[in-house]
C-alpha cells in the first residue's frame, strides 16, 4: 500500500495535538501573529504613500519661486492701499470676460442717476438669442430698477442686465458706448465692450485693465452691497416669490469659511473660461483679485483660495502682522 505525504501530515499533526494539546493554540496564534504583523505593515505602507501623495500635491501647487500654481490662465493680485503688485500671471493678455462686463454696466447705469424706483418689465427682446441661456424673468414680468441690479450682479442674471441696458437714457447702443466711454476714462487702454451682459465674446480686457474697473466699481456703495449678498427674494405678480443666489461660493458661503469680500463678480462664457473678480481683506490688506480663464466650475474659487492661504503663510502676510502690532504699538504710546 502507498501512503501519500498528505496521510503521513495528517498523521503526524494528530500525534501532535495527542502528545501536546496546546500544540494547536500555539499554531494559530503564530499565523495570527504573523497575519496581523503583515496587515500592520501594510497599512503603514499604505499611510505612508498618503502622506507622499499629499506633499506631491502640495508641492505641485506651488512654484519654484514660493507662489501659488493658478489653474487660470491670467491672474492678478493687487495691493489696493499700496497700488504694488503681489501676484500677476499673464496680466497683459486681452482676454474674453463674460459676465464680469456687468460691473461696467452697473456703473453707467447709476452715473446716469435714474429712479431707482421705477418699474421695468422684460420683455422678449431681453431673451438670449444669442448662447441660449436660460432665466426665471419671464417676459411681461416687471421689477423695479434695483430690484434688476440686484439680480444682474449678484445672480449674473442676464435678462435682468439687458432690460437695465433697454432702459438706459437712448436705449441699449447707447449704455455701450457708455461702457466704453467710461472704460477709456479709468484708463482701460486693452478693453472693449460689444453689449452689457458679457455674452458677446468681444467684451474683453486685460487683468491689469479689469483691476482698474474693480477699484472703481468698489467706490459705488450698492455695487459693494449687491455683490456681497448672498442671496435675494423676489416676489413678482402673479407668481410665489423666487430666490436668487449669488454666483460666487465665497459669498454664498459666507458664513462657514473666513473671507472678508468687499465687492464680487464672476463671469462664465465658452471662449472665457470661469472668471472671478474681487476686492476683499487679506492678511489685513485690502487687495484686488482678478482670475480669467479658469477651467473647472470652481477652479476660480480654488484660485483664490490658494492665493489667500499664500498671503496669509508667507512673509507678506507676518510682515503685515509685524506692521500693524507696531502701528497700535506707536499709538498707545
Amino acid at each position: 500500500m502507498r501512503i501519500t505525504w498528505t496521510v503521513l501530515c495528517a498523521a503526524g499533526i494528530a500525534l501532535a495535538l495527542c502528545l501536546n494539546p496546546s500544540y494547536s493554540a500555539a499554531h494559530s496564534s503564530s499565523k495570527y501573529h504573523k497575519h496581523s504583523t503583515s496587515r500592520s505593515v501594510t497599512q503603514k505602507a499604505s499611510q505612508h504613500r498618503v502622506r507622499k501623495s499629499r506633499s506631491h500635491r502640495a508641492t505641485a501647487n506651488v512654484s519654484p519661486d514660493g507662489k501659488p500654481r493658478l489653474i487660470s490662465a491670467s491672474a492678478l493680485v493687487i495691493d489696493q492701499e499700496a497700488g504694488s503688485t503681489v501676484y500677476q500671471k499673464n496680466s497683459d493678455r486681452t482676454m474674453p470676460i463674460a459676465s464680469i462686463t456687468k460691473l461696467m454696466t452697473a456703473m453707467v447705469v447709476l452715473d446716469a442717476n435714474q429712479s431707482m424706483n421705477e418699474m421695468l418689465t422684460i420683455s422678449d427682446a431681453d431673451i438670449d438669442r444669442l448662447r441660449h441661456s436660460s432665466s426665471r424673468l419671464r417676459p411681461g414680468t416687471t421689477l423695479s430698477r434695483r430690484e434688476l441690479l440686484q439680480l444682474s450682479l449678484m445672480s449674473s442674471e442676464n435678462r435682468a442686465t439687458s432690460a437695465l441696458s433697454r432702459y438706459y437714457p437712448g436705449g441699449k447702443r447707447a449704455c455701450v458706448i457708455a461702457m466704453n466711454k467710461k472704460a477709456r476714462l479709468l484708463g482701460m487702454k486693452n478693453s472693449g465692450f460689444a453689449d452689457p451682459t458679457g455674452l458677446d465674446g468681444d467684451n474683453r480686457a486685460t487683468a491689469k485693465d479689469l483691476v482698474q474697473m474693480v477699484n472703481a466699481a468698489n467706490n459705488y456703495g450698492l455695487i459693494k452691497q449687491i455683490t456681497t449678498t448672498s442671496h435675494y427674494l423676489v416676489d413678482a405678480a402673479h407668481r410665489a416669490p423666487m430666490e436668487f443666489r449669488n454666483t460666487n461660493a465665497l459669498v454664498k458661503n459666507k458664513d462657514s469659511n473666513n473671507w472678508r469680500i468687499g465687492l464680487s463678480k464672476t463671469g462664465y462664457i465658452n471662449e472665457a473660461g470661469h472668471c472671478l473678480v474681487m476686492q476683499a481683506q487679506i492678511a489685513n490688506r485690502p487687495m484686488i483679485i482678478v482670475l480669467l480663464n479658469a477651467q473647472g466650475k470652481y477652479s476660480g474659487v480654488g484660485d483664490a483660495n490658494r492665493i489667500k492661504k499664500w498671503l496669509e503663510r508667507t512673509s507678506y502676510g507676518h510682515n503685515n502682522a509685524a506692521r500693524n502690532t507696531a502701528m497700535v504699538t506707536a499709538s498707545a504710546n
